[in-house]
């Protein structure tokens, strides 16, 4: 028999994941916090609701019951948008067995607690974010309609403990989705949530048709306010300009089925946020991530001039054509 591994989660990644698993020769069991949601996966065959027209693995196993769910269970990749991890998880905590590995698959920090999403999942398992849980953050471009079709897409998987990092490259690898290890998941994370800002600004800038030029000076100096707040928080310099960071800021700046980008375009085409809200299936997780990502900067000292341009039009009604005008009328500097 296969080892068998839990997908927590019934999103776009998560049927990815289930797919790159069991193209690997995993057991796959997927765990969906909705009974319809789940019946519908059940007799479909496919999760249309949030990735339209690809299969699921023939022999997954879909539950909504926590008990049958960690069952022979040798390993748990959790993606839960952020937002929900902490309830979810908490659902799934009694069952859960200690030492049990989890991979997250999910990007932004937490609001309120500003806790990565390792730290959430340590802070229920364990009762603390610094818990022994093992523990790894797989990020980095994997847009998973791509994924679904095996376009190459070439990641990053990290965790403070090697062997996990290692294990969880050895469980994903294929031969169209390629895994680096790196030991640096405070970078790795940080870098996965604050991107997903940057690419709604990016997006603000298609649809307000303001062009290449501005829409690669964005990426650069978001580039620069994600390395500054990573670093602060005690990431690597060089996680940011790795897979992780540049990597997943471009591909989330410049795909159409990025979710935040496409959130983002809809802003700068006069849209109000609660209304592209109500009309998205997904969550967009740069919004809530805003929230989170300006108090650390506060918390910091980390000046992040995009992200409070961002956090403005979302959150007080700014109209962006003047959030743009304000960034490029700001006092001369020198380029850091």
């Amino acid at each position: 028999m296969s080892d068998l591994i839990l997908i927590v989660g019934d999103g776009a990644m998560a049927t990815v994941c289930a797919r790159i698993l069991a193209d690997n020769g995993f057991a796959v069991r997927l765990w969906s916090a909705f009974e319809g949601n789940a019946d519908e996966m059940r007799n479909t065959g496919r999760n249309d609701k949030f990735l339209p027209g690809v299969s699921l693995p023939e022999d997954i196993e879909i539950t909504t019951d926590p008990d049958k769910a960690f069952a022979e269970t040798v390993m748990a990749v959790s993606a839960v948008p952020t937002q929900f991890t902490r309830s979810v998880w908490e659902r799934l905590r009694q069952s859960c067995p200690s030492g049990l590995p989890i991979c997250s698959v999910t990007k932004g920090i937490e609001n309120k607690t500003l806790l990565r999403p390792s730290e959430i999942l340590r802070d229920v398992l364990d009762g603390s974010p610094e818990g022994d849980r093992p523990v790894a953050a797989l990020s980095g471009p994997s847009i998973a309609a791509e994924v679904a079709r095996k376009l190459p897409a070439t990641v990053v998987v990290a965790s403070e403990n090697e062997k996990i990092a290692r294990r969880a490259q050895q469980t994903f690898a294929t031969a169209y989705f390629r895994v680096y290890t790196n030991t640096d998941i405070v970078g790795v994370e940080i870098a996965a949530a604050t991107k997903n800002v940057i690419a709604i600004a990016g997006g603000v800038l298609d649809g307000l048709r303001a062009g290449d030029n501005a829409k690669a000076a964005l990426l650069t100096r978001g580039l620069v306010e994600i390395t500054r707040l990573g670093t602060a928080m005690g990431g690597r310099r060089e996680t940011f300009s790795g897979l992780a960071g540049l990597g997943d800021l471009v591909t989330t700046c410049i795909s159409p089925h990025g979710r935040n980008r496409s959130f983002g375009e809809a802003i700068g085409r006069g849209m109000k946020t609660k209304q592209i809200v109500e009309e998205t299936q997904s969550v967009v997780e740069g919004i809530a991530t805003t929230t989170s990502v300006m108090e650390l900067a506060d918390r910091n000292g980390i000046e992040m001039p995009i992200t409070k341009a961002v956090h403005a039009v979302i959150f007080e009604g700014q109209d962006p054509t003047k959030a743009i005008a304000e960034l490029m009328t700001r006092p001369p500097k020198a380029e850091d």
